[in-house]
């Protein structure tokens, strides 16, 4: 499923743990590793003459080839196919224009973790890549050196696929199964019930029921999925808010791996990010695979 990864790369502090996912997956799949370094030109100065703009440019792009370098190193010693580039313009848009021209499978990325106790953010690429990516994107936490696992104890043993029964989560769950039958992995499917559209505190026990069966319905396809697959699968129905619920639950599995849709029911049909899928990017502490 996965012939070519794509590492983009800002250099940044912590990007050993993505580097270590992509590396364990490309060694799974036997795929080749690309990385690329995109200098940002979106706010460089007008009227800049030749001289002065290899000047102004020189450091980003040195930083450029140093962790471009740092990837296919890496990717090398495991015997993988490795490549790398640096380009100028915008991040995301290079990104993007780079997985189109090089058939690129998977995208991984890093994301900035906590900023205090209930703050978190995507960073502005990462969030503009997962919402128009057209290939799946593993999105990874950025970590302190001294929280990055190294590439040969990475395992995806514990998979948790939230639904929410549309034909994306079908999706997000078929791409999910086939990393799940790779490595052999229990498979955790969980429906959250959401009560703020409904105020389910004075809804009549129909609605609650019918929500709730809904809910069975949907993670049970999921099961069956995998046990076609001839992988273990539990199913649960939770009640709440959907992102705090599902990474309360992931928690409660100890899962390694979250795989969900980009865009659930109530998005449309936009190029957005479902809210509840940024908030568990944002938010969780193992790696999130998207599926748009």
């Amino acid at each position: 499923m996965y012939g070519t990864i794509l590492v983009p790369t800002d250099g940044s502090a912590g990007a050993e743990a993505p580097i270590a996912h992509a590396t364990e997956l490309a060694r799974t799949y036997g795929a080749a590793v690309h990385t690329l370094y995109v200098v940002d030109t979106g706010g460089e100065p007008p009227a800049v003459s030749g001289d002065e703009r290899d000047d102004l440019l020189a450091p980003s792009e040195r930083r450029g080839r140093e962790a471009t370098i740092r990837i296919t190193d890496r990717a090398e010693e495991f015997d993988l196919k490795a490549s790398r580039e640096v380009r100028e313009g915008t991040p995301y848009g290079e990104i993007l224009a780079y997985a189109d021209e090089y058939d690129v499978d998977l995208l991984v990325m890093g994301t900035h973790g906590r900023t205090g106790a209930d703050r978190a953010r995507l960073g502005s690429t990462t969030e503009r890549v997962l919402t128009l990516a057209d290939v799946p994107v593993l999105s990874v936490r950025l970590a302190d050196d001294s929280d990055v696992p190294a590439s040969e104890t990475i395992s995806y043993d514990r998979i948790v696929i939230p639904t929410d029964g549309s034909d994306g989560a079908i999706r997000a769950a078929e791409t999910a199964l086939d990393v799940a039958e790779k490595y052999d992995a229990a498979v955790h499917t969980v429906y959250v019930v959401d009560p703020t559209p409904y105020d389910l505190e004075d809804a009549s026990r129909s609605i609650v029921g019918l929500l709730t069966e809904g809910g069975h319905n949907a993670t049970e396809t999921v099961a069956e999925m995998a046990r076609d697959r001839d992988l273990d699968a539990t199913t649960a129905v939770r009640r709440g808010d959907p992102a705090d619920e599902l990474l309360e639950y992931v928690s409660s599995v100890d899962a390694d791996l979250v795989a969900m849709g980009t865009r659930g029911r109530s998005v449309g049909s936009g190029r957005l990010l479902g809210s509840t899928t940024a908030r568990v990017v944002r938010r969780s502490p193992i790696p999130v695979l998207t599926v748009t």
